[in-house]
């Protein structure tokens, strides 16, 4: 009998959301081939289910403009000594997970040698940097897709390309009992709202004290409301917790860890920062308030290259803009209370935000990555 061939596949992810998107192809990858070596760069979730890191995935983590400046030299290293080692050992397929900065140069690289490479989750070139697709149509074989707008605009480029829906739709679902969700969280109050400042200590010290001051506000307006902020990790909790004390005041705001999907489901409104929460929330039909503050530097390069009307994913994924959005100077106390109290304050307001939101789920959950693994594998051959 003829031994069937070990499939070998190149991967790449740099972030926390990566390691989840990539652990998701590799579960995939694996049950249909489960002798395929996966290796590269991963994160403890994607080494879970059998990916080998070659270097930590910090390693070529960027928080920033700020941070890659002191972390660039590091970063170009760890992509010389890659490329080297796939172009030594080619593998069938190579997978850049997000970092685009990153996975595009490596590509490239490597698709100069005769090796496919798949891109999964698209850098945001129709939104700004709109230059970056000369190079992606160099470098990328075959994109994959989270959202189908963003599949329209490659087709229009001649980049081959697939939407395959986004992994974290597949997770959620939409319909959940709210009262036991309150009260598996202690809430006795008749509104709630989740604050998610971010998931980054640079988001917080942006956006931290100024969601404390409308929760502060909110409360002097709304007799019976209280706050939940969830927090992924044990750094950002405390340092919002300190954010809290320095305050000298009580407010009904409870720091928890994690669980920020059940926090927003249970709220009436979420206020949070611009990026996965406001697809979550989106995915809930979670009426929302989305707030952003950068640096004056990243500000300036926005504004420069920007080619899109909204900074929320949601505003991007519908017809028509239901998501109120501040950014930098707007974002302020009296425009995050004046957004926050509509929705508190107008249920038929929410109902209706909702029930747009909703069609969101419906697009996106596609079984992201059982399609994801088809198509890795079917280049890979």
């Amino acid at each position: 009998m003829r031994k069937q061939r070990v499939v070998k596949i190149g991967i790449v992810a740099g972030e926390p959301s990566g390691d989840f998107i990539g652990a998701g192809l590799i579960d995939a990858i694996k049950a249909r081939c489960p002798d395929a070596m996966i290796t590269g760069i991963c994160g403890p979730r994607m080494a879970a289910v059998g990916a080998v890191s070659m270097f930590p995935m910090e390693s070529i983590s960027v928080m920033g403009l700020d941070d890659l400046a002191t972390r660039l030299l590091r970063i170009i290293r760890t992509r010389q000594r890659l490329a080297k080692h796939f172009i030594n050992n080619p593998p069938d397929v190579f997978v850049g997970i997000d970092v685009p900065d990153f996975n595009l140069g490596l590509e490239l690289k490597l698709r100069e040698q005769g090796i496919s490479t798949v891109h999964y989750v698209s850098p945001t070139v129709w939104a700004w940097r709109s230059y970056r697709i000369r190079k992606i149509q160099r470098a990328v074989s075959h994109m994959l897709t989270l959202f189908p707008f963003e599949a329209e605009y490659y087709r229009k480029h001649l980049v081959p390309v697939t939407f395959v829906g986004h992994p974290i739709a597949d997770e959620i679902d939409p319909k959940v009992d709210v009262l036991s969700l309150r009260r598996s969280f202690g809430v006795n109050a008749k509104q709630l709202v989740a604050l998610l400042p971010g998931s980054r200590k640079s988001e917080l010290k942006a956006l931290g004290s100024l969601f404390i001051d409308v929760a502060n506000r909110l409360c002097e307006q709304h007799r019976d409301i209280e706050f939940i902020a969830p927090f992924a990790d044990d750094e950002t909790r405390i340092y919002f917790n300190r954010l809290l004390q320095a305050r000298e005041q009580h407010l009904p705001i409870r720091v928890i860890n994690g669980m920020s999907r059940q926090v927003i489901a249970a709220s009436d409104v979420a206020l949070l920062a611009s990026g996965t929460a406001a697809l979550e929330a989106a995915l809930l039909a979670k009426p929302m308030v989305v707030a952003y503050k950068v640096s004056w530097l990243t500000g300036l390069l926005v504004k420069l290259f920007a080619h899109v009307r909204y900074f929320s994913m949601p505003n991007n994924l519908l017809e028509s803009p239901v998501v109120p959005e501040l950014l930098q100077h707007e974002a302020t106390s009296e425009n995050l209370i004046t957004a926050v109290s509509r929705f508190l304050d107008d249920p038929a307001l929410r109902n209706d935000v909702s029930s747009r939101l909703a069609t969101i789920y419906d697009s996106l959950k596609q079984n992201a990555s059982e399609r994801a693994a088809d198509l890795v594998l079917d280049i890979a051959g």
